[in-house]
């Protein structure tokens, strides 16, 4: 029965991708036959724009405001009006003309003023692009995740959720009693809501540019300044919060005397260790799912290349890459959920780090737990 299902299963493949095969090797515009431009949809689905592309027809936009300050003022118009075909893609807002910017332009990509028949940046472009659309949707919904699970235990007490709810109270207890708990101890309630936020955010990002149609699509944890804003709030959370321990340990480590004078090697290298953590938490999540991404695109746009080799090839090509499509695909669900583990564990050690203690501290500490700890029984007598 299985073998029967899976034979019905290929054989599908191969009726449905023959003909996309044979249609995407090329058709003639003018006499000339146009392919495939491969780079130009990978750059597309891992870059930004000023629209939502309607799956299986890039020609079409799920359209998103433009918000733009030009040389006369503030601009608030449909990226509908700048990526059609009429009237060259430019469109006049009162007296100004706006388009966006082609290959050639420095500003490619980029929504630009016209003036004087020149291409000029805009003051301000706070448009709201696909990838700030995902962020907004990300948010809502690990909101909406959150949310259900408070929502439950406010009206069935401790009573154990089901279903999703129950799923993800059993993430939240896997990260606050696996990673977060274990390493920052004590201090553990101060920074799991920001921890336990990166966490579920990453994820719903993740999974969210697995999606093809919308409202995935959207690639921001491969789009590296999401990544890096990321960081930079985890460095902040870290030094703001640190103890007098941990800048000492920076500025004046426990090191042999030669090693921080008369040249400060030591300082110096812990000053630049501050700084270099973020940035590895910057490149390790956008590099991996970037890099997840363009396996899975090269590996579909595949039936498409080998598509001008005849029926045959293109339908054995179809079958390998659509199965390897799938597999990739799997792997990067696992992938989003590791990524998302591995930032908000990296995180939560340097947090702890900024937390750490120094044999003084420690002491006044213990002395105050055991002064409350005497003080408990007299006052009970």
């Amino acid at each position: 029965m299985k073998r029967n299902i899976l034979a019905k299963i290929a054989i599908a493949l191969i009726a449905i991708l023959l003909p996309a095969g044979a249609m995407a090797s090329g058709h003639e515009e003018d006499g000339k036959k146009e392919g495939i431009d491969a780079q130009g949809i990978i750059f597309e689905h891992l870059g930004d724009g000023y629209g939502w592309e309607v799956p299986f027809n890039h020609h079409k936009r799920i359209p998103l405001p433009v918000i733009v300050w030009g040389s006369d003022g503030l601009h608030v118009f449909s990226s509908s009006r700048v990526t059609g075909h009429a009237n060259g893609g430019v469109w006049r807002d009162g007296n100004a003309e706006f388009k966006i910017a082609g290959k050639d332009s420095p500003y490619k990509g980029k929504v630009v003023e016209i003036i004087d028949g020149k291409e000029v940046k805009p003051a301000i472009d706070i448009s709201i692009t696909k990838n700030v659309c995902g962020i907004f949707i990300a948010v809502l919904l690990v909101i909406w995740a959150i949310m259900s699970v408070a929502r439950w235990h406010k009206t069935q007490g401790m009573k154990g959720p089901r279903k999703m709810t129950g799923a993800v109270e059993f993430v939240i207890l896997f990260i606050y009693d696996g990673v977060i708990k274990p390493t920052l101890k004590d201090k553990a309630p101060k920074f799991a809501p920001y921890l336990l936020t990166v966490f579920f955010f990453i994820l719903v990002m993740n999974l969210l540019g697995l999606i093809v149609i919308f409202p995935g699509g959207a690639n921001l944890t491969g789009n590296i300044a999401v990544t890096l804003v990321l960081a930079i709030l985890t460095f902040f959370i870290t030094n703001i919060f640190a103890t007098k321990h941990y800048w000492k340990e920076i500025f004046n480590p426990d090191v042999p005397w030669w090693l921080k004078y008369p040249l400060p090697i030591m300082p110096i290298i812990e000053i630049f260790g501050v700084f270099t953590k973020p940035a590895a938490l910057t490149v390790r999540l956008f590099a991996n799912m970037m890099g997840g991404h363009m396996i899975v695109i090269v590996l579909t746009l595949l039936i498409f290349i080998f598509a001008a080799m005849g029926p045959v090839v293109t339908g054995a090509t179809a079958v390998v890459s659509v199965i390897f499509s799938v597999f990739m695909l799997c792997i990067d669900v696992l992938v989003s959920f590791i990524q998302a583990y591995v930032f908000t564990m990296l995180s939560t050690l340097f947090i702890a780090l900024g937390q750490e203690e120094g044999h003084h501290e420690k002491h006044e500490d213990s002395a105050k737990h055991g002064e409350v700890q005497s003080a408990a029984p007299a006052a009970h007598n």
